[in-house]
């Protein structure tokens, strides 16, 4: 098969677990990209906690793109056009909060170049920490969201987490889309949203057929672009129903399990041909 997108997920997937590329995975990529591959970064993350990464791997000088809030916004990184974008209406948001209030969960969302809480906690410290923004703790969430916002997180326990995340796909069916991104993170985005839906509208606009594309990824928010592309892979490192779902496991983000997978699969194919 002549693939002509790869789809990578960041945390613990394209990145390793100190948050670096690996020099034979960075090489990987700017190979496909140099051959006419695009490569698209697809994370949770806000746009802003993936520019680092898009300008290490020269996503503007190939024309590829981001792919952020778990797929709520799509940017072509060459141009920095926005090619989708999804939000969230302020009422929204404020239910959401009162979900949280009922379950006793932290909330957040951002605003800005913030991270806004009312409660800050190990959680949200670690959401600061990936993304690399600052934390503003409010006095009222409700009254610092005047705004519709891409995403709102609950933040917790992941194993209290988990039967939240049940309970609410089944209660906001058909209004919102509730998965988990990490098990201690359950994001909240507009209904029929998710990377696999955003994944659809791109290849559409660029003309790739669905089989023509490669999809990697480690946890619950990558399951539907895993399933959605023509070869999905799960990394070593992901949890055993997440690697039974995919079409190929590869190794561990630590062993160049991207690396391993474009290797093998794209530039193999084109020094076979």
């Amino acid at each position: 098969m002549n693939y002509k997108m790869i789809v990578l997920d960041l945390d613990d997937t394209l990145l390793r677990d100190d948050r670096t590329i690996s020099p034979r995975t960075k090489q990987a990529l700017l190979d496909a990209q140099a051959a006419g591959v695009k490569v698209v970064l697809a994370s949770g993350r806000p746009t802003y906690a993936m520019i680092a990464i898009a300008e290490e791997l020269e996503l503007d000088r190939f024309g590829s793109f981001i792919l952020s809030f778990n797929g709520a916004k799509i940017t072509n990184f060459s141009t920095k056009e926005e090619l989708f974008s999804s939000t969230l209406p302020v009422e929204t948001v404020r239910d959401i909060y009162a979900l949280s209030q009922q379950e006793e969960m932290s909330v957040l969302t951002y605003v800005g170049d913030d991270i806004v809480t009312e409660a800050c906690n190990e959680f949200v410290e670690k959401e600061s920490e990936i993304t690399g923004m600052p934390i503003l703790e409010v006095d009222s969430f409700v009254d610092a969201v005047q705004q519709p916002v891409v995403k709102v997180l609950m933040v917790g326990n992941a194993d209290k987490l988990a039967i939240i995340e049940k309970k609410l796909q089944k209660q906001l069916e058909g209004q919102l889309s509730v998965m988990r991104s990490k098990p201690f993170f359950l994001e909240f985005t507009e209904h029929g949203v998710d990377k696999g839906t955003s994944l659809h509208e791109l290849i559409h606009k660029l003309g790739i057929r669905q089989e023509e594309v490669i999809a990697m990824g480690d946890s619950y928010n990558d399951v539907a672009m895993i399933k959605f592309a023509g070869l999905g892979v799960a990394m070593g490192n992901a949890p055993a129903d997440i690697q039974a779902l995919a079409d190929y496991v590869t190794d561990t983000n630590m062993n160049d399990g991207v690396a391993k997978v474009v290797e093998k699969y794209v530039l193999g194919e084109l020094v076979a041909k």
